[in-house]
């Protein structure tokens, strides 16, 4: 990920909550939070179907794009430790 390829989608982001009458500073705490290119497109991706009318609907939705991320990460990092056991008790046995 680049600096530049983040800073355009957090302006696509900040855009489409500023278009819907949202403040150009919950766009740019939203992008903040989200943190990554991809949970900000998701994120400006349900802002154009959904069109939320007020800031509650739309960080209900920052937070559950955040949850799941986190949820993924922490798979990922059970699945890791659990390989890595794994391999541990296959090299006792050898």
């Amino acid at each position: 990920m680049s600096y530049s390829e983040w800073t355009n989608t957090k302006e696509e982001l900040v855009t489409a909550l500023v278009s819907l009458g949202h403040p150009e500073e919950l766009g740019e705490l939203i992008a903040k939070q989200l943190g990554s290119p991809k949970a900000m497109r998701r994120m400006t991706s349900y802002l154009y179907q959904v069109k939320p009318r007020n800031a509650e609907e739309v960080v209900d939705e920052m937070l559950a794009i955040s949850a799941e991320i986190e949820a993924w990460h922490r798979k990922k990092a059970s699945e890791q430790a659990n390989a890595s056991y794994n391999e541990y008790l296959n090299e006792r046995k050898a």
